[in-house]
């Protein structure tokens, strides 16, 4: 008579292999997937976006050529890739200094130099800066458009008129965030301290008191 439970020991240890396996397989495609991020990262900060190719970014990592298009579809869609990445390392930084402030100069303040710094530690050393995408491109990106908006609109409280267009000044807070930090990426080194200052003055008192205190 057949001894069952052999079957049942050998039919539990296959299982257990098949998902060993599906296990390893996914955390190749996870390292594989990252080793393209971190390669598109440091190819886009050092050389510009335009002037990277996916035979570049491929390149710089130990894959074989053709893997690049089992994860990515195309050089825009990895730049995408990388904004969302970095908005949601961003959010929780601009979540804990709007839980600080106590003021809009204080939330600015705290808010552009966590931005700044974070784009030292991305970017610092390389004058490209991180890839151009439109800042509502990805889920995540979004997301930390609407947590600065719910932030300058609490913030501002009854100061903010009822026609105010709060799209508009999130949007103009963040574009202004964005060039500086460009700029302040092909100083040598790089001030986030002083790209922050100049920055909250710019937005709070206008283009004069900016170019007055330099």
């Amino acid at each position: 008579m057949p001894d069952r439970r052999a079957g049942f020991f050998l039919g539990g240890m296959s299982s257990s292999s098949d998902v060993t396996e599906a296990g390893r397989r996914a955390q190749t495609k996870a390292r594989n997937r990252e080793a393209i991020l971190a390669a598109a990262r440091r190819a886009f900060a050092e050389q510009g976006y335009e002037a990277v190719s996916v035979r570049d970014i491929i390149r710089a990592t130990d894959l074989a050529s053709g893997t690049f298009y089992n994860y990515f579809r195309s050089k825009e869609e990895i730049a995408r890739a990388l904004a969302a990445d970095a908005a949601q390392r961003l959010r929780p930084l601009l979540r804990a200094e709007r839980a600080k402030a106590m003021d809009l100069e204080a939330w600015l303040g705290g808010a552009l130099r966590a931005y700044f710094h974070f784009l030292v530690e991305e970017y610092g050393g390389t004058a490209a800066g991180p890839p151009h995408v439109r800042m509502d491109a990805t889920p995540a990106q979004r997301a930390v458009f609407e947590e600065i908006r719910e932030s300058l609109t609490g913030i501002l409280g009854d100061r903010l008129a009822p026609g105010a267009d709060t799209a508009y000044l999130t949007a103009g807070a963040i574009g202004i965030a964005r060039y500086i930090g460009e700029q302040m990426l092909r100083r040598a080194p790089p001030d986030p301290d002083g790209a922050a200052r100049f920055a909250v003055r710019l937005i709070l008192h206008g283009l004069p008191t900016a170019a007055r205190e330099g």
